[in-house]
């Protein structure tokens, strides 16, 4: 009986080691915030509960997009943003992209948007650079989202315009 016992509590021990585990056991400030991700397992947890978890690194959930078979989360870690492309059957962390500066003069955004005039079948995440209220903004910083490898792919800016309305930074839109 006891040692039944005490096979259930280590079980149960350990089961609960187990769900506190999220991607960012591994992140260090001082480190390879990037490389510390990729190929982690994230957690179906509540955000509050990840984030308190990681006080130590300044975490924070800045949002994030569904592209059906994965999803990108924006992530502020020990205050630098990361943005983390992650498949939604497993959970892994397949690509991580560390965001350059940016701000409302230089906002952040994620959709589709024309090269050369034209639309792009890929979705692209960017930095772009404001330009009194223009409805499309050029991009100082861009990578297309290969949806098959479920990667970022730098790609240049020339003739690369994007919509104000798929700007994700915080009071950057009128």
């Amino acid at each position: 009986m006891k040692r039944t016992a005490a096979i259930l509590l280590l079980t149960l021990v350990g089961s609960t080691q187990a769900h506190a585990r999220d991607g960012f056991e591994q992140v260090r400030c001082d480190g390879d915030i990037a490389r510390a991700l990729a190929g982690r397992r994230g957690s179906n947890e509540p955000v509050v509960a990840i984030e308190a978890r990681h006080k130590d690194l300044a975490l924070k959930d800045l949002g994030a997009s569904d592209y059906g078979r994965f999803s990108s989360i924006t992530w502020s870690i020990c205050g630098r943003d990361f943005m983390v492309l992650e498949d939604n059957r497993t959970n892994i962390v397949k690509d991580v992209l560390e965001m350059p500066p940016h701000s409302k003069a230089s906002p952040v955004f994620e959709g589709r948007c024309k090269l050369g005039g034209k639309p792009m079948p890929e979705s692209v995440v960017a930095v772009l650079r404001e330009q009194g209220g223009q409805d499309d903004l050029p991009a100082e910083a861009a990578w297309q989202v290969d949806e098959k490898a479920v990667k970022f792919v730098k790609m240049p800016t020339e003739g690369l315009l994007c919509p104000r309305d798929g700007i994700t930074e915080p009071g950057a839109q009128p």
